[in-house]
């Protein structure tokens, strides 16, 4: 499981032209599911994502986490996260998970981070066609890879 995690001043995703969900001062995570991925790698990414200190504490240092500023989270489902490039110039997806793996995953994943968080997640829609808008703030971006753990 990999996602890039963005803290934002805001995010936004459309479907259709239409808003489906938005967030202001936050993370927007993209996440990108393996076909190899299980719930332990649900459960470890989210304890991770909760618990990173990305945001600034009053000395202006990156020293707080999601928990500790009430922030936000966009969660946008993101299979091209596992594109591979190592042949021709058309990247290969046949290592994301198929729907059938990907979407129980995904939901763990929400309901997971809306326990943890005790408020909702907004989200995109699992396979659509989505147009994110974000203001990344810092700029602050991370990769995490559930199976680099170590």
């Amino acid at each position: 499981m990999r996602v890039v995690i963005q803290r934002v001043s805001e995010a936004s995703v459309k479907i259709d032209e239409k808003l489906k969900s938005q967030i202001k001062n936050g993370l927007l995570i993209l996440l990108g599911i393996s076909e190899i991925d299980t719930f332990e790698d649900v459960q470890w990414l989210c304890s991770k994502v909760i618990n990173l200190r990305v945001f600034n504490d009053p000395l202006k240092v990156m020293n707080l986490s999601l928990k500790d500023v009430n922030a936000d989270i966009l969660l946008i489902s993101q299979f091209t996260l596992y594109a591979s490039t190592k042949k021709g110039n058309r990247p290969s997806y046949i290592k994301a998970a198929k729907p059938d793996i990907a979407i129980p995953l995904y939901e763990a994943f929400i309901s997971l981070l809306q326990n943890e968080l005790n408020k909702p997640i907004q989200t995109g829609v699992f396979g659509a066609d989505m147009k994110v808008s974000l203001t990344n703030d810092g700029p602050v971006t991370i990769i995490i890879d559930s199976k680099n753990r170590e």
